[in-house]
């Protein structure tokens, strides 16, 4: 045991705010004290948001497919001019709404490349066509690398598009493409996206308008425990200055078919240790947080379940499909019942809540 790892938990329990040193240590913890990282942040999440587990009842909708990126860590993102390549049509697209309401879905997800000749247009185009279809259906949508996009197509702000996706009837911004927000990582695994600096700033703008998001980490690919603990001190940063992060979604890197791992640069994603631990630790360091999701298509549905044993309250949502995480590698990534859902945290002595996006008990 590491020396000091009791009353450093005991501390933080009590009220300390981790250093970055601090998370470190816990971040590259071994033997059994894993276990007593993990029981602590559980205990803290009893404290937080007691003994609900919360869900949303949503649907991915997979737009396009053709990506400006094509990050390393990436097997879903095509060329244009590649095999397999596509972007859905407008009928398409509300077929797929029209499903959506059929399954009682209470928000849609846009998973989607960043087509590089979308602009705002394109953007406020596909929420009309989800809302015309369901207008009371949540729309959680479009990363800042997706705003900066459009507004570097458009020749807008930032804060120019961002208002105009809320007036056209955005619900919330996705807080996806931060994977790792330390520049060096991100030259490495992602160089075509916007900076760190820049995704923080966009965030930041959003909340300010109004518009909540979620906050992500992708971890498990290049990076070290110092780079995954300075990204969450980034977060934790964040939400003191505008408190617009509606939960923490960390994702474990799926390696098979992504080119970061078969070139050689990426290992092969994160051990069990390091997804316990990474849901223990953002639970304990990012203090000013109420949900730490667990991502159930990336770690398999045995070790969610442990990991809401470690610090997670929610298990995301049912999303009927994630082709970004098969196309990955994942094996099954596609529908979690919620059924599935109440087995996994009556097991544990839970209770399953539906929610909305915004995290408000249905």
């Amino acid at each position: 045991m590491a020396p000091a790892l009791i009353p450093l938990l005991n501390d933080c329990l009590a009220g300390h705010r981790l250093t970055p040193e601090e998370g470190e240590i816990l971040m590259k913890a071994t033997g059994r004290d894993i276990f007593r990282i993990t029981a602590a942040a559980d205990e803290l999440r009893e404290k937080k948001v007691g003994d609900i587990v919360t869900y949303v009842r949503n649907q991915n909708l997979h737009v396009t497919n053709i990506c400006k990126n094509l990050c390393g860590f990436c097997g879903f993102g095509k060329k244009a001019t590649d095999p397999g390549a596509y972007c859905l049509d407008r009928d398409t697209i509300q077929a797929g709404v029209r499903l959506a309401e059929k399954r009682k879905v209470t928000e849609i997800c846009f998973l989607s490349g960043v087509h590089p000749g979308f602009g705002l247009e394109n953007y406020t185009d596909l929420i009309a066509a989800v809302h015309e279809i369901a207008p009371e259906i949540h729309i959680h949508a479009f990363s800042p690398d997706e705003v900066a996009h459009a507004a570097k197509r458009g020749k807008l702000t930032t804060a120019e598009v961002l208002a105009a996706l809320r007036d056209a009837g955005l619900g919330s911004l996705q807080g996806t493409a931060a994977e790792i927000l330390i520049e060096p990582v991100r030259k490495v695994i992602c160089p075509r996206k916007v900076s760190g600096q820049e995704w923080a700033r966009i965030i930041k703008e959003a909340h300010k308008l109004g518009i909540r998001s979620s906050a992500t980490i992708m971890y498990g690919s290049y990076e070290s425990a110092r780079d995954q603990v300075d990204h969450l001190a980034i977060i934790r940063e964040i939400q003191d200055e505008t408190h617009g992060f509606t939960e923490f979604i960390p994702m474990s890197y799926i390696h098979p078919n992504t080119p970061l791992f078969t070139e050689g640069i990426a290992r092969a994603g994160a051990t069990g240790r390091e997804d316990l631990l990474m849901i223990a630790v953002s639970r304990l360091f990012l203090d000013n947080f109420d949900n730490v999701q667990v991502s159930w298509g990336k770690l398999g549905l045995k070790m969610t379940q442990l990991a809401l044993l470690c610090g997670g309250n929610d298990l995301a949502g049912t999303m009927f499909t994630d082709e970004v995480s098969v196309d990955a590698g994942a094996g099954d990534a596609s529908y979690l019942a919620p059924e599935t859902m109440e087995r996994m945290t009556s097991d544990l002595g839970r209770t399953l809540r539906q929610r909305t996006t915004l995290y408000e008990l249905v």
